[in-house]
């Protein structure tokens, strides 16, 4: 499939309740998921777990090509094991790649019969512009989506699986030893804000769904293609802002919204404008002197305590005795995606 540079930022808002599109723009573009990817994965192990195939308890094990995955990610073992439970939240907080592979294999029994089933639930859902290729969202051809797409996924989770609602919302996990804040600046800061995901590879830039809920109404947005951490919280806290507090006009919806714009079969890679050096000076610049990211909207307000860190790791005496690797097997290792410093 094609692939070419291309500046956009494409969005959407959308009320989960009635599946109106309340603002929009390129949502059609295809675009790298990133670690947006996730929501998928997280998507498809709910549906294991009210299949009954899994619990919420059942024990997810890192595999020796799980631990093989590119940062970020958490370093565990081969032959550690942790629950479903603490698996996801790790997923979704710490957005852990060899994590997302370790569930992977341990609901599909392997990683190519889960990515199948992310397939095929997007199918399910009409996400029409969506391809998986793993469960992590780390680039390689034939992976993308939209943002239409992404919104479908979110509204889709917030609707059939209400009862994991509390996963995407967590300020942070510890595992006794380290504490993992949230990378979602919403959470804790924005009024309202209660889910979803971030995501960033040069290819795609800085993206972020989001959910926030007030008053009993609820709203997502998904940003794509954005600069920076700040720049992505930013422009989700306006959308998001808007849709809680402007009457929504007109009967668009998910559903209804029909593909527009040019080149809709081409994946979109803003490698050039996200990873080069001068955009890495500008993200720096971005953050003050106590090296937090600065955000410029009004309706994000600062966490003035320590985020509420719940716990999510290893099973005791999973950690004491892990089952070690033998010789031959880093061939399969990726060669890791360098992340940009800022």
């Amino acid at each position: 499939m094609a692939v070419q540079p291309v500046v956009a930022n494409p969005r959407i808002v959308v009320d989960v309740e009635t599946g109106r599109v309340l603002d929009h723009e390129d949502a059609f573009r295809r675009w790298y998921p990133a670690s947006l990817t996730k929501l998928m994965t997280a998507y498809t192990a709910f549906e294991a777990v009210r299949s009954g195939q899994m619990t919420m308890e059942s024990l997810v094990t890192m595999s020796k090509r799980a631990a093989a995955q590119p940062a970020s990610k958490m370093y565990y073992k081969p032959g550690q094991q942790m629950t479903l439970d603490s698996a996801l939240k790790i997923l979704l907080i710490k957005s852990a790649n060899d994590v997302a592979v370790a569930i992977a294999e341990s609901v599909g029994g392997s990683q190519e019969a889960f990515v199948d089933r992310m397939n095929q639930n997007a199918r399910k859902l009409g996400m029409s512009s969506t391809r998986f290729i793993n469960p992590n969202g780390l680039p390689g051809k034939g992976q993308y989506t939209t943002a239409r797409d992404l919104a479908v996924l979110t509204v889709a989770i917030k609707r059939e699986f209400p009862e994991y609602a509390g996963l995407f919302s967590i300020e942070g996990f510890t595992t006794g030893k380290k504490n993992y804040p949230n990378y979602n600046l919403l959470i804790g800061r924005f009024d309202g804000a209660d889910g979803m995901k971030t995501g960033f590879i040069c290819a795609s830039g800085f993206n972020q769904v989001s959910s926030a809920t007030r008053n009993g109404r609820s709203v997502v947005s998904v940003v794509l293609g954005t600069e920076s951490l700040g720049a992505r919280a930013d422009v989700s806290a306006d959308l998001l802002q808007r849709a809680l507090t402007t009457a929504s006009k007109g009967n668009l919806t998910l559903r209804t919204l029909q593909p527009y714009g040019a080149d809709r079969d081409v994946v979109a890679d803003i490698s050039e404008e996200i990873c080069n050096a001068k955009a890495g000076k500008i993200r720096s610049e971005g953050r003050d002197e106590a090296g937090r990211m600065k955000m410029n909207s009004p309706y994000i307000h600062e966490m003035t305590r320590e985020p509420n860190f719940v716990f999510a790791g290893l099973i005791p005496g999973s950690d004491a005795q892990p089952v070690k690797a033998g010789k031959g097997e880093i061939a399969n290792v990726p060669i890791p995606i360098p992340r940009p410093t800022f």
